[in-house]
C-alpha cells in the first residue's frame, strides 16, 4: 500500500473516532447514565432477593455501573464512528483512483 494512501485511511479514521466521539456526547451520556444504574440496581436486586436499601455500598455498585455504562457507550460510538470513518476513507480513495492515470513507474511494478 502507498504511503498516501495510509496516510488517507489514517485520517478516516481519526476523523471517525472523533465524530463518534462527539455523537456520545450529544446522544450517548444520558443512555449510558441510565442504562447504568438501572443495570445495577437490576442486577443487586436480583442478587439481595429483593428491593435494596440506600446504602454506602449500593450507592458505590451504582456508581460503578454508571461510570461502565459510560464507558461501553463511549467506546462503542468510538469504534463504530472509527469503522464508518475509515471505509469512508476507502471509498474516497478508491472512487478518486479511478480518474488518475498511471505512472510508467507504477505500470513496469505491476508487469
Amino acid at each position: 500500500m502507498k504511503e498516501e494512501r495510509k496516510r488517507t485511511m489514517k485520517v478516516g479514521t481519526k476523523i471517525g473516532a472523533a465524530l463518534g466521539a462527539i455523537v456520545f456526547l450529544v446522544f450517548g451520556v444520558m443512555p449510558g447514565f441510565y442504562f447504568g444504574s438501572y443495570g445495577a440496581l437490576v442486577l443487586m436486586s436480583r442478587l439481595a432477593g429483593g428491593p435494596v436499601e440506600p446504602t454506602t455500598i449500593v450507592r458505590m455498585i451504582t456508581v460503578v455501573g454508571v461510570l461502565i455504562g459510560l464507558f461501553c457507550g463511549a467506546a462503542a460510538s468510538i469504534v463504530l464512528g472509527s469503522v464508518f470513518g475509515t471505509a469512508l476513507a476507502w471509498a474516497v480513495d478508491a472512487l478518486g483512483s479511478l480518474g488518475k492515470a498511471k505512472t510508467t513507474e507504477e505500470v513496469k511494478a505491476h508487469n
